[in-house]
């Protein structure tokens, strides 16, 4: 006998425990006639929850895809141009790992998000670390401080005559108000702030990526289920 699932509407095997479309836990019911007594249903066993999250083997593949993905999008990898992607992919790819292991192999997009969430939370904290920790070895253990401070010079130096050429676009020029902003980032603690600004505003944007990605990889998982079904 086939069924419907009460949320996709997706005809289904009475005897399924879950939905293969949406992954809703489905009412098993089973008929049971005795001395002549009208059939008596009751429900056969309990099902995972599609939308619930078992955070022990989540959290080992978020674990084991957020380290790479963390390295790979520091600010010392040579390919952390592509951070996000790098951040956005191990989340999806965290998400297949985790339904492999489970029974249903189903999951819903919220949960997909809150795996991708962790996974980001994660290589985020390990790239922001990484951004910093490297920053405070090549100045105070390889001595490179010169080197980094003339490279911010000229970042600021870049950054102000920008600034400028579009305020007298504007019209709007204050020659002492520009040097006062020019000596703060070049102060020590100017030049911390917007670094440290700057890994925090990476990180905020991997974990967006991430937990898109979670959303992602659970909505393409519920495609391929689908085409199955």
């Amino acid at each position: 006998m086939e069924i419907t699932c009460k949320r996709c509407h997706v005809t289904i095997l009475a005897e399924n425990c879950y939905c293969p479309a949406c992954g809703l836990p489905q009412l098993v019911y089973t008929a049971d006639e005795t001395n002549g007594q009208s059939p008596v249903e009751r429900w056969t066993g309990a099902v995972r929850d599609a939308s619930t999250v078992d955070w022990k083997p989540a959290m080992r593949v978020a674990i084991l895809l957020a380290i790479p993905a963390g390295l790979l999008s520091s600010g010392f990898s040579p390919v952390n141009i592509l951070g996000l992607f790098w951040m956005g992919g191990a989340a999806a790819w965290a998400v297949v790992l985790y339904v492999r292991s489970q029974r249903p192999a189903w999951i819903t997009m919220g949960a997909g998000a809150r795996i991708g969430l962790v996974t980001g939370l994660l290589a985020g904290w390990l790239a922001f670390s990484v951004s910093g920790g490297g920053l405070f070895m090549q100045r105070f253990v390889l001595h490179q401080s010169s080197q980094i401070d003339g490279e911010w010079k000229n970042r600021v130096a870049l950054s102000q005559q920008m600034t400028q050429q579009f305020a007298s676009q504007m019209g709007v020029t204050d020659p002492a108000q520009a040097k006062a902003q020019e000596a703060w980032m070049l102060s020590p603690e100017g030049h911390a702030g917007i670094e440290a600004f700057g890994f925090a505003s990476n990180a905020l944007f991997l974990l967006f990526f991430a937990t898109g990605g979670g959303a992602l990889g659970a909505r393409l998982l519920a495609r391929r289920r689908r085409t199955e079904v």
